[in-house]
């Protein structure tokens, strides 16, 4: 897809959503790479997204997790969030957590034949270029989706290492107990130092969304003997304040934790939508800071997260919770100007609806894009969940997508608070392939710190295509057979972990085997 002058305000009206800011053709460098996270989340719960059912074989999940990253690829988003944690089970070979009921049909039974599912997702994701983000629920310890209530021996539910009650149809850690805390961390550490995950991620459950027993009376969360031992040991706060710093202190070691491990991982929180009724004015009307003792704004300005996905789960004309109206207050609220990527309700598209009006068809996600691109401040979104493109029907959303607002690649922001320093500038040459008779492009890195992602721009007829390609690749084909045109000019960039981009280099023509002689 060429590059080319076009509005966004001219994309929108037309009903396509917007595109990325475009440039003007040109006949020296090349124009910026543009800059965009595109993520979906892959839910593991429930079997959302992945696997499609528990007790597949090792090869009919990886079947289906390759056929997920592939369709990542061809829309051209740029990461995955990955579901690896769900219940205080483990996706992944853990030595402090059982395998998933999700995987095999029951917990603590590995895949057969043996493989680490994560391991491989991330050597999959990244030999595609798609970034992959870890993403973990600290406290759930039972989710009521779960076919058997036979948990394994070394489920927490089992061993009493830590305080896992019952709630309602859940089974919950109690963020109160500094144990479940450290566990929960220790968790997250190991996945960190064991894994080259690009990113770890936690979402909105931290204490659980009240629940009501069969007369309609709510359940009260089971934490008075912890509270009683934060009370004895000289504690002041009130208990629901007490519940609020529980969280408070999770969410700021976190990212503590893991800026010690490994500085380029990054950390993403993914909170309920609206912080409280009436911010901004007119919004209601669940409020999580009372609820679900969830102080997200505090998060955010404090800066314990270096990207921020509130779940934005609403149409731009919902009354009491317009996804562009919160989104602009949340942007307001980005103090330390951490990344913006607003959660959408995407797997909403096609579903059927009791009134017409609350049905969401593929142009409210792609007027959504088109709002997010338009508001200072954020620079990329997160699509819930990823089954929402595998309908791959004829003018599906995945389609429409992949076609229109996505029709150029992006890469993902960088990250100049983690590292500033951009990549040496690498060297690339145009040499003949010696099979095809076509043209190819090797890529040299420079010395020092390796290329994760490259940028090869493209220079034909006046207009400038952009690849992004993985940083393993040596080389790339630029033109199939001898008779196919070559471009008129090539440019390179190297970019690193965080997204620092080297300075652009000019490919230039290898000499001849016979200029050489």
């Amino acid at each position: 897809m060429r590059l080319r002058v076009t509005s966004l305000l001219l994309a929108t009206a037309l009903g396509a959503g917007a595109a990325l800011p475009l440039h003007a053709q040109s006949t020296s460098a090349p124009p910026p790479v543009p800059r965009e996270f595109r993520a979906s989340w892959v839910a593991t719960v429930g079997n959302i997204d992945w696997p499609s059912r528990p007790g597949l074989s090792a090869w009919e999940q990886q079947t289906e997790l390759l056929r997920i990253l592939d369709k990542a690829v061809e829309m051209r988003q740029n990461a995955i969030v990955f579901q690896v944690r769900t219940a205080a089970d483990a996706l992944y070979d853990s030595p402090h957590e059982p395998w998933s009921e999700y995987l095999t049909g029951q917990q603590g039974l590995a895949p057969e034949p043996a493989y680490d599912p994560l391991a491989f997702a991330v050597k999959e994701a990244h030999a595609r270029g798609l970034e992959l983000h870890a993403w973990f629920n600290p406290f759930r310890a039972f989710h009521p989706t779960a076919r058997t209530a036979d948990t394994a021996l070394t489920h927490v539910t089992r061993t009493g290492a830590v305080a896992a009650p019952r709630y309602g149809t859940h089974r919950w850690m109690d963020p109160g107990d500094p144990r479940v805390r450290e566990h929960s961390l220790r968790v997250i550490a190991d996945v960190v130092r064991r894994y080259d995950v690009d990113g770890v991620h936690v979402d909105d459950y931290f204490y659980p969304y009240r629940e009501r027993d069969s007369s309609g009376a709510e359940i009260q969360f089971p934490d008075s003997a912890t509270y009683a031992a934060y009370v004895r040991g000289g504690g002041r706060l009130d208990r629901e304040d007490w519940r609020r710093n529980n969280v408070d202190v999770f969410v700021r070691d976190m990212y503590a934790a893991v800026r010690a491990l490994k500085p380029h991982v990054r950390v993403g929180v993914s909170p309920f939508g609206l912080w409280r009724p009436g911010y901004p004015e007119g919004i209601c009307c669940f409020d999580p800071y009372v609820q679900i003792y969830a102080d997200s704004k505090k998060w955010l300005e404090n800066g314990w997260l270096d990207y921020f996905t509130p779940q934005l789960y609403w149409k731009i004309d919902a009354p009491q919770q317009s996804y562009p109206v919160l989104l602009k207050w949340w942007v307001e609220q980005n103090v330390k100007q951490r990344h913006m990527w607003p959660g959408m309700f995407t797997s909403r598209v096609g579903q059927r609806a009791a009134q017409p009006s609350a049905v969401w068809t593929v142009e409210e996600i792609q007027q959504q894009i088109a709002i997010t691109r338009n508001q200072p401040g954020a620079t990329g979104h997160v699509h819930f969940s990823m089954r929402a493109f595998l309908r791959d029907t004829p003018d599906s959303l995945a389609q429409r997508l992949a076609k229109v607002t996505y029709a150029e690649p992006a890469l993902v922001p960088a990250t100049p608070w983690l590292d500033s320093i951009p990549p040496r500038e690498p060297s690339a040459r145009i040499v003949a392939d010696t099979l095809t008779g076509g043209t190819r492009l090797q890529l040299t890195p420079a010395t020092g710190e390796p290329v994760w992602l490259w940028a090869v721009q493209e220079l034909r007829s006046g207009a400038w295509t952009t690849r992004i390609l993985p940083g393993s690749l040596q080389s790339t084909a630029l033109t199939r057979f001898a008779a196919e045109p070559a471009p008129d000019a090539v440019w390179v960039r190297a970019v690193d972990r965080v997204g620092n981009e080297s300075r652009a280099v000019q490919a230039r023509q290898a000499p001849s085997r016979r200029a050489q002689r």
